[in-house]
């Protein structure tokens, strides 16, 4: 490899050739590029509420004075609001902008050069990113035909150098659970094991009672997907105490805004609210994988979170995803196969339309 010269000289190494996290496509940037306008783009790509956050969450931004002030660092009323709907004293809670800040804060606690991350293909690309951003080795075990896990396979694995298990449940992208058994074997390596729960919401089934019995299992989750506050970039996790504290420590300073505290806080005085836009959410997946079966050149996965998989006959997923782009729907590709986030029924209806026009 050329060595770089100038100022790009100093910059390190193992970030020559480093890829970066690949976001979705915002409608905004698609302007005269779609066949509809702007306002009419269906976006179904980054799995977020369709309805958007509770209108008590809106009422409570209006009404704030005081945005000049700086939240608490300590997160003092944030964590104990958290902890009332997580079951778990506010010492051991830690929020972050959105679950990925604390994706990157564990990484650099745990990962340095030479370190081992054992991670579960395909799934949730940040862990990939914060590991070589860290230096760390990224040891990618494949699922099976189903997405699921093989803990046998992943024991063999685990040696002196294996620092973190990451393994999101559901997962990002299949939507897929794993089983409690197959979480308690990870867990009794001893290796720190990162339960990501940004989906629980959508599936109902959850780690967080192991974190009871396991003091290395930590349990991440998200107020992006179920609230509706993608927008304000909100998440936590439910840490051994020590490693709360260290968190807490080498977080950065102010991490989670003014607005983000208030919308957890009415987001989860309105639980009823929320939680019957989840089930509408729930029963439009079914429908929208009923639908996707009677698409011949698609082949769609049972889902428990907001999103459903898709593998892609012949592979041309992205030819695919530039087709409904074109038409104004956005998805998520990833090459051979697609995600579709759960939309509304009438953005259902227009995914539909457009799946049978290609």
């Amino acid at each position: 490899m050329e060595m770089p010269s100038g100022i790009e000289r100093f910059v390190r190494p193992q970030f020559r050739g480093f890829t970066g996290y690949s976001a979705s496509t915002s409608p905004d940037t698609l302007e005269g590029k779609v066949e509809v306008s702007q306002r009419d783009i269906v976006k179904l790509n980054a799995n977020e509420n369709p309805y958007g956050c509770s209108p008590r969450v809106l009422k409570a931004l209006a009404e704030k004075p005081e945005y000049h002030i700086y939240p608490d660092n300590g997160q003092q009323m944030l964590r104990r609001t958290i902890a009332k709907y997580a079951g778990f004293p506010a010492e051991r809670i830690v929020a972050g902008h959105g679950s990925n800040s604390l994706i990157d804060y564990l990484v650099r606690l745990f990962v340095g050069p030479g370190d081992e991350v054992i991670n579960f293909s395909p799934t949730f690309d940040l862990y990939r990113f914060s590991t070589q951003m860290y230096g760390g080795t990224l040891v990618n075990i494949p699922r099976d035909d189903n997405f699921n896990i093989d803990v046998t396979k992943t024991l063999s694995f685990v040696n002196e150098k294996t620092r973190l298990i990451f393994l999101a449940t559901p997962n990002n992208p299949t939507g897929t659970v794993i089983g409690q058994g197959d979480i308690r074997r990870l867990l009794e390596t001893g290796i720190p094991v990162i339960i990501d729960e940004a989906y629980y919401e959508f599936s109902g089934e959850t780690s967080m009672p192991l974190a009871a019995e396991f003091d290395n299992l930590i349990v991440l989750r998200s107020f992006s997907k179920w609230a509706g506050l993608a927008g304000l970039r909100v998440g936590y996790g439910v840490f051994p105490l020590r490693i709360a504290e260290y968190l807490m420590a080498i977080k950065i300073p102010h991490n989670v805004s003014a607005a983000a505290e208030i919308a957890v806080r009415e987001s989860l005085a309105d639980l009823d609210y929320l939680q019957s836009r989840i089930r509408d959410i729930v029963n439009e997946r079914e429908r929208l994988f009923t639908e996707l079966k009677k698409i011949p050149f698609l082949t769609p996965f049972p889902s428990q979170a907001n999103f459903i998989y898709c593998l892609v006959k012949d592979g041309q997923a992205t030819a695919l995803h530039d087709a409904l782009e074109r038409k104004g729907v956005l998805i998520r590709n990833f090459t051979t196969s697609v995600r579709i986030s759960v939309g509304k029924p009438e953005q259902t209806d227009k995914l539909i339309r457009a799946l049978r026009t290609i």
